[in-house]
């Protein structure tokens, strides 16, 4: 199936042909301040750089914004400023190294980040923030071509400055700029509905079921039993010889960076694999309600919830993802997603590999973690419980699909002058 992956598939080029005269091409360096991060201390995993009071923006974090980076894992010392710089709310970030190269994203707050990323603050009387992020995220494939073939598939400022912005005077640039983004504002508003409700959510497990477990005694008729006791499935997926394409036309395959909680899909970062690849795969294809598990690499434990059609009617995952599917009796799918997120369990898993060369999760030791497991009743009343909450969050993740849908209909004919702010104006009140 094609999947919706945005105005990133819309050719540039096309974008050009049909631009209004009166646009004028612009450097970026001629828009606003450009400059590159800074993390030059050797080695960046010394101690004394991490851990202070001073957000430390990293690439994991301007992906998984969209578009508006609120939040970060990891932080500086003073000591880690003194090697770094920080940078102003509405900045923009844009990555410039390695397998996500040209991803953009708007600083909220106050933050440092590490020179493969590039900021921009615009001239607010030359330009506006937001249409000149909508503006290089309409060009992220002329980026990516240029720096593929190159060290780490690094894209240089020099070659990010020799692509002019075709650009209208500033109110205009205001007008569209504010256009695009208040779709951006709904989206934001649902993303942090979405973990309200999964906090909801979450607290509610623990109050039905991880405090009576704590407290000394089971309840009668709960036991400690083996995770694997209580799966009818544990399945990891995988991709043809010489892997998944970045191209649309087949069935996505979801890897590990699209496992990352209820709710959270980045379509731009999606790989496909052939449908005839497809048709013959027997295990890792996602059936509906599975709790995912990334279960090697990095951030071994997190995981998410494919449900209710959401992020696909149809896909599958890679190698590098478990799909997990309980008996339904004393373990149901929205418990077993509420568990496996639980930072005790997450411990748990990480610690069953601690020692190994190659750290990763195997199926052997997920079906041996212990879990407690109450009567088939308790199960039932406390599925009924999140249930809809649990709905809830995924119907917000549907109306943020269909709205960055819209919006990625409506951008490139904005950014090309096809429709022009107040004809949109006018349509949009009609």
């Amino acid at each position: 199936m094609a999947a919706d992956r945005g105005f990133l598939t819309v050719p540039f080029e096309q974008m050009n042909a049909v631009q209004k005269t009166e646009w004028k091409p612009r450097r970026l360096d001629e828009l606003g301040f450009v400059g590159r991060g800074k993390s030059r201390h050797r080695p960046r995993n010394e101690a004394r750089l991490y851990g202070g009071p001073y957000p430390f923006i990293q690439t994991a974090d301007i992906m998984a914004a969209d578009p508006y980076i609120t939040s970060y894992s990891q932080t500086y010392t003073e000591f880690g400023l003194q090697q770094s710089k920080m940078w102003p709310p509405e900045t923009l970030c844009m990555t410039i190294a390695g397998a996500n190269t040209a991803k953009t994203a708007i600083l909220k707050i106050e933050a440092c980040f590490p020179d493969s990323v590039v900021g921009f603050i615009p001239d607010k009387s030359k330009a506006d923030l937001h249409f000149v992020k909508y503006s290089l995220d309409m060009m992220r494939h002329r980026f990516l071509s240029v720096s593929r073939g190159a060290t780490q598939d690094n894209l240089s400022l020099d070659k990010l400055l020799s692509f002019p912005i075709p650009a209208p005077d500033v109110d205009e640039q205001r007008h569209i700029g504010a256009i695009l983004s208040a779709y951006d504002e709904v989206m934001e508003n649902n993303r942090r509905r979405i973990l309200l409700l999964e906090a909801m959510a979450r607290a509610l497990y623990r109050e039905w079921f991880v405090r009576p477990s704590q407290a000394g005694k089971l309840p009668k008729d709960w036991e400690i039993a083996r995770l694997g006791d209580h799966l009818s499935a544990l399945d990891t997926g995988k991709r043809p010889k010489g892997g998944a394409t970045g191209s649309d036309g087949g069935v996505p395959s979801i890897g590990a960076e699209n496992v990352n909680g209820i709710g959270n899909h980045d379509y731009t970062a999606e790989k496909f694999v052939p449908r005839d690849y497809f048709d013959q795969m027997r295990k890792g294809v996602v059936q509906d309600r599975d709790v995912a598990l990334y279960k090697d690499g990095a951030y071994i434990g997190r995981s998410s919830y494919f449900r209710d059609g959401f992020p696909h009617a149809e896909c599958c995952v890679n190698e590098h993802v478990f799909l997990l599917r309980s008996n339904g009796v004393r373990l149901t799918q929205n418990a077993l997603y509420l568990w496996i997120r639980e930072p005790d369990t997450v411990h748990a898993m990480r610690a069953t590999n601690s020692n190994a060369a190659q750290p990763g999760l195997n199926q052997q030791s997920m079906n041996g973690l212990g879990i407690v497991v109450p009567t088939p009743e308790f199960a039932k009343r406390l599925d009924e419980t999140v249930e809809p909450v649990l709905a809830q969050i995924i119907n917000l993740a549907k109306r943020n699909q269909n709205l960055r849908r819209t919006r990625d209909l409506l951008l490139p004919r904005l950014l090309s002058g096809q429709v022009g702010p107040t004809e949109f104006g006018d349509r949009k009140e009609s």
